[in-house]
């Protein structure tokens, strides 16, 4: 069996965050470094969406299919409204501002998951160059019920990517730490149990290589689909690989969409991509 992969469009200079849009049957996906957010539908090719993003990376849909988008530039949570404006809805826990935001999962009681490493502010590049005010980086559970948020878990050293298994009982983390802690950082994918607002301590699922785990999604199956220096790996439930999407461009991060749920957007450096995966839901 073989994944037909395709490319859609390469409008970026750093491609991140695909999101899948039901009710318009498009991709937005982020441009961090670019400082944009783009739309992608098969009607209407490529288009800016936003122009000034605040060098958005992540981004989900809320319980409502409004976007969930985690801001590097203002260093916290914004939700677009159904028409069209823009609310902050958290960027600081006690008083002291979250790092830059990077991705983000909405389980099914509207909680927000998100994580929050260093790299919107180690530069420039994407975001503003600035002091960690919190010296940590951490998960964070955003209620916007009672507009809390509380500290998920510490049992991470640089966590990335996020998605909670079908159940939502599990919440997977990417730790791509190897990055800055070459000697003992980790280059895996770790499993914790969801436990109200907060995580159990967390295990090992896999190691992801070459490259580093970014951004992933997992399908109704449970299947994981994890990002890589040159493709996307498929994980089964218990860690087991069992395939490999190879994609000329290093990989960010993906989403399903299409009207079946059988379509993988992946967002690969300057480009959008889609893998028809159709064949191998079938099939397992």
């Amino acid at each position: 069996m073989k994944i037909h992969l395709e490319k859609l469009c390469s409008p970026a200079i750093w491609a991140e965050g695909p999101v899948w849009i039901p009710d318009e049957k498009a991709v937005i996906f982020s441009d961090v470094k670019g400082n944009k957010m783009f739309r992608w539908s098969e009607d209407d090719g490529v288009s800016v969406w936003r122009e000034n993003s605040h060098y958005a990376n992540g981004n989900a849909l809320d319980n409502e299919g409004r976007l969930i988008t985690c801001e590097h530039g203002r260093r916290g949570i914004s939700r677009t409204e159904k028409n069209g404006s823009v609310t902050m809805l958290v960027d600081k826990i006690d008083g002291k501002r979250f790092n830059s935001p990077n991705d983000v999962a909405v389980r099914s009681d509207g909680t927000i998951w998100f994580t929050d490493p260093p790299y919107g502010i180690i530069s420039n590049a994407e975001g503003h160059k600035a002091e960690s005010e919190i010296i940590g980086c951490y998960v964070y559970c955003y209620d916007p019920h009672d507009d809390t948020i509380t500290i998920a878990t510490v049992n991470v050293q640089r966590p990335n990517g996020i998605a909670f298994s079908p159940n939502e009982k599990w919440l997977y983390i990417a730790d791509m730490s190897i990055i800055d802690f070459p000697s003992h950082g980790r280059r895996e994918l770790r499993i914790h149990s969801v436990q109200g607002k907060t995580l159990g301590c967390g295990k090992h699922f896999a190691t992801i290589s070459p490259g580093i785990p970014d951004g992933f999604c997992i399908d109704k199956f449970h299947h994981i689909y994890c990002s890589c220096e040159d493709g996307i790996l498929i994980f089964n439930k218990y860690g087991k690989k069992l395939y490999k999407i190879p994609v000329p461009e290093r990989v960010s991060n993906c989403t399903l969409g299409g009207i079946h749920g059988d379509q993988l957007y992946i967002t690969a450096t300057t480009s959008l991509y889609c893998a028809d995966i159709s064949g191998f839901i079938s099939v397992k």
